[in-house]
């Protein structure tokens, strides 16, 4: 789904919290207790400008033998 970058701090506060309980509950001790809404939240918007700077760059791209592709870019 796109996000303008300067709307991340709006979307992260529209997460379900059971979103980041189940990161939480994934995520190894004692690294657990740092997801949370406010430090995803803190991370990105401090990251706002190397965001910018790099708009349209390909983070991700998985294709399957079938045709069928993901891709992920800023």
């Amino acid at each position: 789904m796109p996000v303008p970058v300067g709307m991340i701090g709006f979307v992260v506060r529209m997460v379900p919290d059971k979103v980041f309980e189940d990161m939480r509950n994934r995520t190894p001790e004692p690294y657990d207790c740092l997801i949370t809404k406010e430090n995803i939240r803190m991370i990105l918007e401090a990251s706002v400008d190397v965001l910018k700077q790099n708009k349209g760059l390909e983070i991700l791209h998985v294709e399957a033998a079938d045709g069928t592709f993901v891709s992920i870019r800023l």
